[in-house]
Order: C-alpha cells, then sequence, then structure tokens
C-alpha cells in the first residue's frame, strides 16, 4: 500500500514542473521569431525593396522618343522593316525577374545611332541587409568603375568664380567710359571672330562646353546628376576615329529602390569629320531616363 501511494506523488510533482515549464516559454513567444542557433534572441529580416518584378523593356521608350534618339528609323519605307526597327530586340537574359533589356539601332545617312535600356533588379541574400542597401552598393561600384572626375566648384567666393566676375565688371566699364566707338569696334571683331570659330566647329569637342540645361556655368563632363531617381550619374566618351569625328557613348545611370536603370546612347558618324554633339545626345539620354523613372514610379 505504501508503494502505491508514493508513484501518484512522483507523478504529480513531474506534472507541475511540466506545466511550469511550458507556461513560462509561451508567454515570452520569443521562440517563434528566433533565428536558427540564436536561442532566446529575435531579429527582424531587413525590408525587401519595392519592385518584385520588372518592366517590359522594349516597351518602353514611346515612338516620339526613338524618332529622336534614332532619327535613322524614319528613313527606312513604312511597312514591316521600319515597324521592327521601332519594336527593337531584346537581350539575352536567363532570368527576365532580375534583369531584362532592350537594344535599337538605326543606319541613318549621315551617322549610325545605338540606343541600350537596362533593368536589373538586385535582390539580398542576407536577411540583415535590405534589398535597397545592396543595390545601393552596386550602384555605388558601377559609379566607381566610370572614372567621373572631380565637380567643377560652383562657390561663387572660389578665385577662379571670383576673377571672371571681376574681369567682366572691369570690361563693361571701360566700354562705358571709351563710348560708343570701341563698342561698335569690338562688336565687329566679335562678329568676325564667330565666324572663324564657326568654320572650325566640327573640330571642337562638344564636352568642353559649358552647358546651359542646369548649373549656370556647369559642364558637360561625366557627373553625378542631381534630381533623378534616388541617385544617378552620367558618362560621356568619344572615341577618336581616322575615319570620321569620332564615336560618343552617352550612358545614364540611375537607381531607384533595389532597381537599378541603365540607358546607353552611342553615335557614329558616317563618313563626316563632325564630332557627335556632347549636349544633344546628353540631353536626349537625361529625357529618356527621367521617363523610365517616371514609369517605375508609377
Amino acid at each position: 500500500m505504501q508503494r502505491k501511494a508514493y508513484v501518484p506523488g512522483v507523478a504529480a510533482l513531474l506534472a507541475a514542473l511540466l506545466t511550469g515549464c511550458t507556461g513560462g516559454s509561451g508567454a515570452t513567444g520569443d521562440a517563434t521569431d528566433s533565428k536558427p542557433g540564436d536561442v532566446g534572441t529575435s531579429a527582424a529580416a531587413a525590408r525587401p525593396g519595392k519592385y518584385r518584378t520588372l518592366p517590359e523593356p522594349c516597351r518602353q521608350p514611346d515612338k516620339g522618343t526613338l524618332d529622336k534618339m534614332l532619327p535613322g528609323i524614319k528613313e527606312l519605307p513604312e511597312g514591316d522593316q521600319r515597324d521592327k526597327a521601332y519594336e527593337g530586340a531584346a537581350t539575352v537574359t536567363y532570368d527576365t525577374d532580375r534583369r531584362v533589356g532592350c537594344r535599337w539601332k538605326d543606319d541613318g545617312a549621315d551617322a549610325t545611332h545605338l540606343l541600350l535600356v537596362d533593368f536589373e533588379r538586385v535582390v539580398s541574400y542576407d536577411n540583415a541587409v535590405s534589398d535597397d542597401t545592396e543595390a545601393g552598393e552596386v550602384f555605388a561600384s558601377k559609379q566607381t568603375e566610370a572614372h567621373l572626375p572631380d565637380p567643377v566648384p560652383t562657390d561663387p567666393t572660389s578665385p577662379t568664380t571670383s576673377h571672371s566676375s571681376s574681369a567682366g565688371t572691369d570690361k563693361d566699364t571701360a566700354d562705358a567710359e571709351n563710348g560708343t566707338e570701341n563698342g561698335t569696334a569690338d562688336e565687329e571683331k566679335n562678329s568676325n571672330k564667330s565666324g572663324e570659330e564657326g568654320s572650325d566647329e566640327a573640330s571642337v569637342d562638344p564636352s568642353s562646353s559649358p552647358s546651359d540645361d542646369s548649373v549656370p556655368g556647369a559642364d558637360l563632363r561625366p557627373r553625378a546628376l542631381e534630381g533623378l531617381a534616388d541617385e544617378a550619374f552620367l558618362n560621356d566618351q568619344l572615341t577618336a576615329s581616322a575615319s570620321a569625328g569620332g564615336h560618343r557613348t552617352v550612358t545614364v545611370v540611375f537607381r531607384t529602390s533595389n532597381v537599378i536603370v541603365t540607358v546607353e546612347y552611342e553615335q557614329q558618324p558616317g563618313t563626316s569629320t563632325k564630332v557627335p554633339d556632347s549636349k544633344e545626345m546628353q540631353d536626349r539620354a537625361r529625357e529618356l531616363a527621367r521617363k523610365l523613372a517616371g514609369t517605375l514610379s508609377e
């Protein structure tokens, strides 16, 4: 009889211990969120990127944009040949959820133009690193590989700017003191100089000329771009050619969240010795990039 009374007592003690352990674990809820190997701790995964898919690249530029960037298409006979040129050709890819692209080409009488639009969706495989952060690192590596020059100083107190401003003021004062006779002579001189420069315009690299589409005095060199998506840069490369004016490639790369977009615009003159216009090509590439950024943000 004593042995039968002892067994139920042991069973009751074990049941009480088990009940206490189960109740403690359910109260905290930590076990559900714990990462493997991190007992008693919780770790939330980094936020995923905004974009889970990519757009159809060959449908992004509208016909008006292609007419500007690829003027040779309109020289093709109407029909299947011209329609196919507008459609472009998809680039080879093995995962359309991660990378897609499209190419267009025209063979005009004066020049050949090529256009590439590329979308890359970046995904982080580290739970502690967000897709956006990973995409930012990929973008930074692309910008480093572009070897952009140092930005041109725009500080009005810099010696160069101060000197230029004072020089202009002194010239205006001298013109006012010397009367209209000297002013007329200067105008004639400038007019002749302008005519002389016009004849040599084809041999001047436009990338060294100032741009009037952004900050006054800014040049057209490769540079970071402000106001385009999360971050962006522009590269402009001119390759000299013995038979023509040169092969210019303008590239605009921008990042919005975890997607990196590349617009690559090339022009190869035919038999002409005229250098492809840097500002014109940059303006067209930037305009297309802005449209693509707007489409992604919708």
